[in-house]
Order: C-alpha cells, then sequence, then structure tokens
C-alpha cells in the first residue's frame, strides 16, 4: 500500500515516512519501474484522452479542419487530455465505425462537419459523450456547437451593397448541406432587403474546396463570356474564393479591380492571398476549445459527477473582417472576357 501511494503521488502520500518514501523510490530506479497507465485508466474509468473524428480530404490542406483542431489541441493541454484524431474517407461510408471508436480508448467524442442521417445518429452509442462541430442534423443528447452562418452572409452581402456593388454572384457550397443552405439565405435576404431582384445566374453551386471553387468560376465565366461582370463575387468559404481568385486570373482579370471577391471563415489563407481576402470570421479556435470545455463537463457528468448546465446547441456571432479584395464598383461593368 504504502509503495502504492508513493509511486502514484496520491493525496495520502504526505503519512509516508521520508525514509520509507525514499527506499520506495530507490527500489523503483532500480527495477526501472514505470506506472502502467492502461491498467490506472481501467481503475479510474478515464482514458484522459478525447477523441476527434472528421473527414479529411488528402487533395488540399482543409484550413478550416485546422483552426477547429488548434482551439481542441489547446484546450486539451490546458485540460491534461490527450487527443486521438480519426480520420474518415466519408460521412456516409464510414458512419458505421463511430460506435467501434468508442470501445473504452477514449473519453468523449469531438465530431468536425458530421453529415450523418438520422439513422446513423440513432446508432451512436449512448456511453459516450459527443460534441459536433457545425453537424448538418443537430445530434440529440450531444452538444452541438455552430456559428450564425446565415446571419454572417446577410452581413458580408448587406455591406457589398451599401459599397455600391448590386450584381452579385454567390458561389455556394454543395446543395442541401445546412452551411450552404444557410449562406444562401443569408445572400438572399440581403438581396430582398435592398430590394434587388434575385438572378438565379448569380447563384452558381459548387462546395467547399479549392478545386470547386475554380471548376464553378471557370465554368461561369465560359458560359458568360460577352455578358457583364457581376461586381462582387461571394464564396461559401475561403478555400472556395482561393480558387476563384485563381479562376479570374487565368483569364487575366484582376481582384478588386475588375471585381471583388469575399469569403466565408477566415481562415489562415485570407490573410495570405494577394491580395488579402474579405471575409466573414467564424471564430473556429474559439468554437474548437468550447467544444473540449463542454464535452469534458458531460465526460465528468457521465462519471457521476453533478450534471452540468450546458446548452445542447452552442450559437457562436460571425464578423466581417475587411481586407484588399473588396473595392469600389466602376460605373460600367466590365464584360466577361473570351477565354
Amino acid at each position: 500500500m504504502a509503495a502504492s501511494v508513493v509511486l502514484n503521488a496520491a493525496r495520502t502520500s504526505s503519512r509516508i515516512a521520508p525514509e520509507t518514501r525514499a527506499r520506495i523510490l530507490a527500489a523503483a530506479a532500480r527495477l526501472r519501474y514505470r506506472p502502467n497507465a492502461a491498467a490506472r485508466a481501467l481503475a479510474d474509468r478515464r482514458m484522459n484522452t478525447l477523441g476527434v473524428a472528421a473527414v479529411v480530404d488528402s487533395g488540399e490542406l482543409n484550413l478550416y479542419f485546422l483552426g477547429l483542431f488548434n482551439g481542441i489541441l489547446a484546450a486539451a493541454a490546458r485540460h491534461g487530455q490527450n487527443t486521438t484524431v480519426f480520420t474518415l474517407f466519408d460521412w456516409e461510408q464510414d458512419a458505421a465505425r463511430l460506435p467501434g471508436l468508442c470501445d473504452g480508448r477514449i473519453d468523449g467524442l469531438i465530431l468536425i462537419g458530421p453529415v450523418l442521417s438520422r439513422e446513423a445518429i440513432r446508432a451512436l452509442p449512448d456511453h459516450t459523450p459527443f460534441a459536433a462541430l457545425h453537424p448538418n442534423i443537430p445530434i440529440p443528447g450531444s452538444i452541438n456547437l455552430e456559428s450564425d452562418e446565415e446571419t454572417g452572409a446577410y452581413e458580408m452581402v448587406r455591406e457589398l451593397i451599401a459599397r455600391g456593388h448590386r450584381r452579385i454572384l454567390h458561389i455556394s457550397g454543395q446543395r442541401g448541406l445546412l452551411g450552404a443552405e444557410r449562406r444562401i439565405r443569408g445572400y438572399k435576404r440581403a438581396l430582398a432587403a435592398a430590394h434587388i431582384p434575385f438572378d438565379a445566374s448569380l447563384l452558381m453551386n459548387a462546395g467547399f474546396s479549392m478545386d470547386e471553387g475554380r471548376r464553378a468560376m471557370s465554368k461561369w465565366l465560359e458560359r458568360s463570356i460577352g455578358q457583364p461582370l457581376p461586381h462582387a463575387i461571394f464564396c461559401v468559404n475561403d478555400g472556395c474564393a482561393i480558387g476563384c481568385l485563381e479562376a479570374l486570373a487565368e483569364v487575366g482579370l484582376k481582384v478588386p479591380e475588375d471585381v471583388s471577391l469575399a469569403g466565408f471563415d477566415d481562415t489562415l489563407a485570407a490573410r495570405t492571398t494577394v491580395p488579402q481576402l474579405t471575409t466573414v470570421r467564424q471564430p473556429l479556435h474559439a468554437m474548437g476549445s468550447r467544444a473540449v470545455e463542454t464535452l469534458l463537463a458531460r465526460i465528468r457528468h457521465h462519471h457521476g459527477h453533478a450534471a452540468p448546465e450546458i446548452q445542447e446547441t452552442i450559437v457562436f456571432p460571425t464578423e466581417i473582417v475587411w481586407r484588399d479584395s473588396v473595392g469600389t464598383p466602376t460605373a460600367a461593368p466590365k464584360m466577361v472576357p473570351a477565354s
């Protein structure tokens, strides 16, 4: 018992005589004793490890994921928690893997951008607490963290209009995804508030990656040769906006001289483009940190502590960050050149 108390640095170790403590530590050093973390976890029913599950496309750097993950790591470090990342190929195909991740190796699981069916949500185990960042469907019993995406899109488009931009192209994410639909609603609501008729030709479906943004912008330019350029382009995220920037450069169009450009997220990429990108900031680092804080409170409750007062859905505000990619529209908009 004395050896256990000393080697585990228990609170009662102060009751052990200094001579006895010294003998125990000397014996442990001679025998090269190391504590067994797995055995200790079995006794405590805690691994002090949080899981993070996300679909990570290996084709390009996902700065949205890194922004959230940086916040997760910072909060985990503050609380002495380890972090295990589970990479998924596709939410639909890999949803069946999630219960298997909750086999005792982690105390709780954070899902980043989960796109799960209601059937997959019902199959999630109830013995492991969950937190979900930007879930496509709120997960009952989990902590759901999101940003006010519709308001962010509305305020961006409203401010573009206030600066003189009336012909605004929106390149959206995949239709049907909650984040994409919220940003489309914000875009349309801002147009309606300014009495600008919605033009279906100025809504282009793309995706959340640079490649998808580049392809969507190139396709719009090809089908619009000889037509007026938009005053401004508002993209579903920064990655998509960077793809647009590349597609515009390929046909000799400059930002913001010929057309203004804005994104969403305020990732590192928004500050490294030339020109730097105007965007809607989501507090990604703070969201990742809050996911850890609230998940740990749920884990403590799961192990018999008092129930935490945590909202099931936590919504973070957004804000506009103005940079050099937005200028003043010209009196006569430039025409789309032939590629």
